[in-house]
């Protein structure tokens, strides 16, 4: 089992900058990859960011590459988002996901409750 809590959300203007911080509890996580995802209202939910926590290989959706960063920190098993010029299109409810290094796809089974991120213009 993965426990995993998301926080730093909030209100933040266009342009400008938001760490988001996801804790893991449960197990260990070098075989495990971790993942942000996004959900706007009336929109479906999109991938955003994900890492291998083994090696700290990073992948990142075509709209957020060159502002986003995904990172991991070993001693506290925390994963962060930090969201840099950040545009409207960035609202959203944000969540932090975890799964199992696999072959295939990732599955992506376990998710934390989000945190609501809010870009003013």
């Amino acid at each position: 089992q993965v426990h995993l809590v998301e926080s730093g959300g909030g209100l933040v203007q266009a342009g400008g900058s938001l760490r988001l911080t996801c804790t893991v509890s449960g197990r260990t996580l070098d075989n495990y990859a971790m993942g942000w995802f996004r959900q706007a209202p009336g929109k479906e939910r999109e991938f955003v960011a994900s890492i291998r926590w083994r090696d700290g290989s990073a992948y990142y959706a075509e709209s957020v590459k060159d502002r986003f960063t995904i990172s991991r920190d070993n001693a506290k098993n925390m994963v962060y988002l930090e969201m840099n010029s950040v545009k409207p299109d960035d609202t959203a409810v944000y969540y932090c996901a975890a799964t199992p290094v696999l072959a295939g796809t990732p599955v992506w089974n376990y998710w934390g409750q989000g945190t609501q991120v809010t870009v003013s213009s």
